[in-house]
């Protein structure tokens, strides 16, 4: 299993209409709202924004407005030959005024999302989690150093009696993680698994 170092992107023409081919390394399906939200801005004179999601237990598709069948999964088709996870294909359409019937847009869709991933770099997928981390004020700067120390993310902080910090962290890496928060913290930490 693979996942994306980064976004891609390739654009493909056919009979006059354009197909913008992109696919983006994601987490979450909010995170895949927030990309597309994103490209709806960038591209308004678009007449269609076709998406697949494939994701850690959450993934989609939307042929959004296309006839049904033929831009989503083609473009999921391609994407699970490729055997890849936390990613989000878009392939935005402008129209050029000649259809191409049900067989010419499942191959553009196709080919759109088959040529962004032609020059997207693959790495091997690694299973990340999140864990809810409760400590004192004083030992929260202590703990987002041994997080940046560890590739270890703070996705955020709410601050009540104490510090509650969302970290992401790789799922092999979680045990010794917390182990060693633990040990730096002198055992004065609380770990929650927030799904």
């Amino acid at each position: 299993m693979y996942q994306l170092a980064a976004p891609a992107s390739a654009e493909i023409e056919v009979k006059k209409s354009r197909f913008i081919g992109m696919v983006f390394p994601v987490a979450s399906r909010a995170e895949a709202k927030q990309r597309l939200a994103e490209l709806r801005a960038q591209h308004p004179g678009a007449v269609h924004y076709c998406w697949v999601l494939i994701c850690d237990g959450d993934s989609g598709l939307d042929d959004d407005g296309e006839p049904s069948g033929t831009a989503a999964r083609p473009m999921y088709n391609v994407l699970s030959h490729k055997s890849v996870s936390n990613i989000l294909a878009v392939v935005v359409r402008y129209w050029g005024g000649i259809k191409l019937g049900a067989g010419g847009l499942a191959r553009a869709y196709g080919q759109a999302v088959t040529e962004a991933m032609k020059v997207a770099e693959l790495v091997a997928f690694e299973p990340m989690c999140e864990r809810q981390l409760l400590m004192a004020f004083a030992d929260e700067a202590a703990l987002r150093r041994l997080a940046e120390q560890r590739g270890a993310s703070v996705l955020s902080a709410d601050y009540g009696e104490a510090v509650t910090l969302t970290v992401r962290i790789k799922l092999a890496d979680v045990d010794a993680f917390v182990t060693d928060a633990s040990d730096l913290l002198r055992g004065a930490l609380k770990v929650r698994d927030p799904s």
